[in-house]
């Protein structure tokens, strides 16, 4: 039985999702993206937001949403079942790297008393000093978590295909995108990624750069919302801690659904 504590994350996601509130500018865009019987890999999923919409979108999508944090995922998991999406929606109790593993999920605590499960990201280590260079903190939860690559679990569930990836992981994005570029290759996803780039370059020895030559080598075109437009950009948006990003591959551009991103493909 979920503890009270879970019941009550979890009621607080699915009464979100079923008013659409708080859901971050980028969401309404699944729908420009996803149509059909698209598989998607939800990394970072949190309490299942995005993943929710995706079934709302694409009403016959196959969703498999990895979550490192234990607390999260039993959130993931009830909300998953309140919403009655569990046969499209298959819950991971897993962080995403490049490697198969074992590694702590570092969870800082705000100013507020509150754990900030929302900025948890993967370390090797217990850092010295605050939790994270981009936040103000109190100090920090560590506990152990399970990590895959998205290669190697796709290859080990017979999935051969990936049409969409949506991933948010605090910093480890160059990493897990490491783990996946058999996929990106083969099926050359599209990809909504936030990319954080003081977490990268403080925590990951990495770079938001590093990260975009994931994609211009594969020919990928990126989209990132400026207000409420969506703009072509070839370059990060500066002075931001984090933002997301829209990957699009002109390969794939025809069978996309009627909406701005064809739109912008055709330009």
């Amino acid at each position: 039985m979920p503890s009270l504590r879970v019941l009550g994350h979890a009621f607080r996601a699915w009464r979100r999702n079923k008013t659409w509130a708080k859901h971050e500018p980028e969401t309404p865009y699944l729908a420009d993206l996803l149509s059909g019987a698209p598989v998607c890999l939800h990394v970072g999923a949190s309490d299942g937001r995005h993943s929710y919409v995706m079934t709302q979108v694409a009403p016959k999508a196959r969703i498999y949403a990895f979550e490192p944090s234990a607390f999260a995922f039993e959130v993931l998991k009830v909300a998953i079942a309140w919403h009655r999406i569990g046969k499209q929606v298959t819950a991971i109790h897993a962080a995403v790297a490049d490697k198969p593993g074992e590694l702590l999920l570092v969870t800082p605590k705000k100013t507020s008393g509150r754990m900030g499960r929302a900025y948890a990201y993967v370390a090797e280590t217990r850092p010295n000093g605050p939790a994270r260079p981009d936040l103000d903190d109190t100090g920090m939860d560590v506990q152990p978590t399970p990590v895959i690559t998205l290669d190697a679990f796709c290859a080990e569930h017979g999935i051969d295909r990936v049409d969409f990836i949506r991933m948010d992981i605090e910093g480890a994005e160059l990493r897990a995108l490491m783990g996946a570029v058999k996929i990106l290759d083969r099926d050359l996803p599209h990809v909504l990624l936030e990319i954080h780039p003081d977490m990268l370059q403080a925590r990951f020895g990495a770079s938001g750069e590093a990260v975009l030559d994931i994609f211009r080598d594969r020919g990928y075109r990126m989209f990132a919302l400026n207000g409420d437009r969506l703009e072509e950009r070839t370059t990060l948006v500066e002075g931001l801690p984090w933002k997301d990003y829209f990957f699009i591959h002109p390969n794939r551009a025809a069978r996309l659904p009627d909406g701005v991103f064809k739109a912008r493909m055709a330009a």
